[in-house]
């Protein structure tokens, strides 16, 4: 018991240690279900045009990259945005800022790995809209993120930067807890590895 005590108390003093990325986190609770199909004309995302970027820190510093949009539905109805769903390709995971090949690709192997975001059983994460309020060109957005086959729901601000009703573009930059989905690898012993993941989402569709 004394044992496993020391254990904890030892994690736990290591993990404040480390900073969390800079960002709002985002409200998080377990799944509800979608209000059934969102009303309004449909807008496709386009992949070539929306992206995720991505932050964590540990100890030592921290890393960076981006993962792919590959597809998706927006719907507007009297130019709001009353739903919609989008997919994540994470395999498609990469780090941005090491320049040493030999150690992106073994960073990029982890993260893809059964301790992090376990790509071989779980090689897609979707978020589907739950609920949408605003105020001006600001949403608050509710939905179920599904990652690692874990689904909570979360709810973060967005900002619109283009509404044709025809086309949307919105931005929004959040934290989540990655424990919240069971990835609770700490790290290296004496490089402990932040629970919040800072994410960049940058989400363009169009009919």
């Amino acid at each position: 018991m004394k044992k496993l005590l020391f254990v904890l108390l030892g994690s736990t003093l290591l993990y404040s240690c480390v900073d969390n990325p800079e960002g709002a986190k985002a409200d998080t609770k377990d799944s509800v279900s979608a209000n059934g199909s969102a009303a309004g004309t449909e807008l496709k995302v386009d992949p070539s045009a929306s992206s995720i970027a991505w932050l964590g820190n540990k100890i030592s510093g921290s890393h960076n990259g981006t993962v792919n949009i590959t597809g998706g539905s927006l719907f507007v109805q009297d130019s709001k945005l009353t739903g919609g769903n989008f997919t994540i390709d994470m395999t498609s995971i990469k780090d941005l800022d090491i320049t040493d090949t030999t150690y992106k690709a073994k960073l990029e192997g982890h993260l893809k790995a059964a301790d992090f975001f376990d790509v071989a059983n779980h090689p897609t994460a979707t978020f589907e809209i739950t609920s949408v309020s605003d105020s001006a060109s600001t949403l608050k957005i509710s939905g179920n993120l599904t990652l690692r086959g874990t689904s909570k729901n979360i709810t973060f601000n967005a900002n619109v930067t283009e509404n044709t009703g025809t086309s949307l573009k919105a931005k929004a930059d959040f934290n989540i807890n990655r424990h919240d989905w069971g990835i609770t690898y700490p790290g290296q012993k004496d490089d402990a590895i932040s629970q919040e993941i800072n994410l960049k989402v940058d989400l363009s569709a169009k009919q």
